[in-house]
């Protein structure tokens, strides 16, 4: 299988991976022969890109970090908390939806420790907030079990984790996708999130202090220069500092209806350049590229030799440097496939990323 552009997906493909909806359920299961109406109302639903069949990378394996079951059952839970339940519920404890959705995605990771790769599922622009809370947990708890964290440790991270924006469901929703830019009284609303999540959070009985201090910080930054409190280095409590990287890394690389999701290696690269800046610098040069790979398993991608192929695996120590299948060079498909493990070839570079 390999990723492609939704632009150049031709009738008669082959859908290699489900489609999630917004409510977590299956839009379109693996193995659904793509028609036109098809591929036309999934441009519509705002979906650029899909894994398709292919018979030249049917060895390429892609494994996701966590089950559909366990996504439907977080994306219920975050349901339930943004639709279902007022401020007043909120506190009253009562989130066994929450705190299952958590134990099952620690449960996945840790059946598939050591996975390097696909963390995102593709989504369309009208379903963030469900797919934001839920990627940022599975980001978060892949950096706390890299650092061997206890089993209480990662439960606590993952229940602030994904209620780390639960404040939002007392900002305007038309300010959240405001197309233009935000004015400053604007602005400063949405940055009252951090703190309304806080103090609906830490009255709920059924979670720890430690775990609502993930809604008040996750946006303070390493050099102080973030919010509520300004707080800065350690002052920041660990949990935030880890949620900070997987919040903006899952941010960036989402599609929203204001702008175009950026591509996994252009956030990668943004972590890294901020790191001892915005975010702590073990976590980003230590941590994060352990659990996230910048090229993912099944990306089409450009070399500096001009030929064009597919990310097909990954190598865990070098992620910058995975295994390449190319199959066309500059004017035409190459008449055999040439596979090149990166890290063999220091003189050959990524140098951008085409998914055709």
């Amino acid at each position: 299988m390999r990723l492609v552009n939704i632009a150049y997906v031709v009738e008669g493909s082959v859908l290699a991976r489900p489609l999630i909806a917004p409510n977590g359920k299956v839009l379109l299961q693996a193995g659904i022969t793509l028609s036109r109406s098809y591929i036309d109302k999934l441009a519509r639903l705002g979906l650029d890109t899909m894994f398709i069949e292919d018979a030249t990378f049917e060895d390429v394996e892609i494994t996701s970090a966590v089950s559909l079951k366990t996504r439907e059952v977080a994306y219920a839970a975050i349901l339930n908390l943004s639709k279902n339940i007022d401020e007043s519920r909120l506190r009253s404890g009562k989130l066994d939806g929450v705190k299952n959705a958590v134990r099952n995605i620690i449960g996945d990771l840790l059946d598939n420790k050591g996975l390097l790769g696909n963390i995102i599922e593709i989504q369309g622009h009208d379903d963030y907030t469900f797919h934001h809370s839920v990627n940022t947990t599975i980001i978060a708890l892949l950096m706390g079990i890299s650092m061997g964290w206890s089993d209480n440790k990662l439960f606590e991270l993952g229940m602030g984790v994904l209620m780390h924006d639960v404040g939002k469901i007392k900002i305007p929703e038309e300010i959240f996708n405001k197309v233009g830019p935000l004015t400053l009284e604007e602005f400063d609303e949405i940055k009252k999130h951090s703190e309304y999540g806080f103090q609906i959070l830490r009255k709920n009985r059924d979670i720890n202090i430690v775990s609502a201090h993930v809604a008040l910080q996750h946006q303070e930054r390493w050099d102080g220069s973030g919010y509520p409190r300004g707080l800065k280095g350690t002052q920041i409590h660990e949990y935030a500092r880890v949620t900070a990287v997987a919040d903006v890394y899952e941010a960036l690389t989402s599609k929203r209806i204001y702008r175009n999701a950026h591509q996994p290696y252009e956030a990668y690269e943004y972590l890294i350049a901020n790191s001892d800046w915005l975010f702590e610098p073990l976590l980003v040069q230590k941590v994060f590229p352990k659990c996230i790979t910048p090229y993912p398993t099944g990306t089409g991608v450009r070399l500096s030799n001009g030929q064009r192929g597919n990310v097909v695996k990954q190598n865990p120590n070098f992620p910058t440097r995975p295994y390449v299948r190319m199959t066309h060079d500059f004017y035409s498909r190459l008449f055999s496939p040439i596979d090149y493990n990166l890290v063999e070839h220091p003189s050959l570079m990524i140098v951008g990323i085409e998914n055709r």
